[in-house]
């Protein structure tokens, strides 16, 4: 029924069980619309939500892509003296010992004596 058509029906003095009928239809419309409008407010949040996500994925790329700022270079500049020191340090420990103990070289040998003299020297014993 259209809306000229109502105004009609009230104007001629409809009878009550067409005007409960539209009644009971402007009802069922009303409830259509606010079940539409709250899948509408459910859509917003969502888009909303995730419109919130993906700022901050944003915001954390643009975090990482910034410059480093003084203090961040203060403190590699720090951690890097540290390091260094323990290089040292460790390097001092390995090259200690090889000052202690150097390589020994083989004692020289005497010239070996002829066989001939060294059984000579020695007299054999038969018995």
């Amino acid at each position: 029924m259209g809306k000229q058509e109502k105004k009609k029906a009230k104007a001629k003095g409809a009878d009550p069980a067409d005007s409960r009928a539209d009644q009971v239809r402007a009802a069922v419309d009303q409830a259509f619309q606010a079940a539409g409008s709250q899948l509408t407010r459910e859509r917003a949040q969502d888009i909303a939500d995730e419109l919130s996500a993906a700022a901050q994925r944003v915001r954390d790329t643009l975090e990482d892509l910034r410059p480093s700022s003084v203090d961040d270079i203060r403190r590699l500049d720090d951690r890097l003296i540290a390091l260094e020191e323990r290089v040292a340090k460790l390097e001092a420990a390995a090259a200690a010992p090889a000052r202690k103990a150097p390589a020994r070289k083989p004692a020289a040998r005497k010239p070996a004596a002829p066989r001939a003299a060294a059984a000579k020297a020695a007299p054999k014993t038969s018995g």
